[in-house]
């Protein structure tokens, strides 16, 4: 009876053990974490939830984007992104184009979107944008 209950016991620590490790591998907010790592361009989102905001990571800098519903012709969707980063130094290197890749991936998520930036991204846009970078 007690090696049925412990053969039992550890059958359910086994597949425990499955359930996390599958669990952890799949866990999206670890692949975000990679790539800011790498460097990489990952985004992190809920479109079905607009409460959620959108995580994304690119060029070592991690951004957040606040969404914000509104009435479309047809329907309501989301119709506005406040992006912003709580560490300024982490843009350090980023460029034009590089905020131009963020707003193409961002407004095919949400094509009917208008991207803004916070400070103190919006104000590296102006100075990149007059030194023509």
């Amino acid at each position: 009876m007690t090696v049925i209950l412990f053969r039992l016991f550890l059958l359910i620590a086994v597949g425990i053990i499955i359930f996390s490790i599958t669990k952890y591998l799949l866990d999206p907010r670890r692949k975000l974490e990679a790539a800011y790592r790498e460097g990489d361009f990952y985004l992190l989102d809920e479109s079905g939830n607009v409460r959620k905001n959108v995580i994304f990571t690119f060029g070592n800098a991690m951004f957040e984007g606040e969404k914000f519903l509104g009435s479309t012709d047809d329907s309501f969707e989301v119709t506005s992104i406040m992006v912003g980063t709580e560490d300024s130094d982490q843009l350090h290197g980023l460029s034009t184009t590089d905020f131009h890749f963020i707003e193409k991936e961002l407004t095919l998520r949400y094509p009917k979107a208008t991207i803004e930036w916070r400070s103190p991204i919006k104000e590296l846009l102006k100075r990149l944008d007059r030194q023509g970078k």
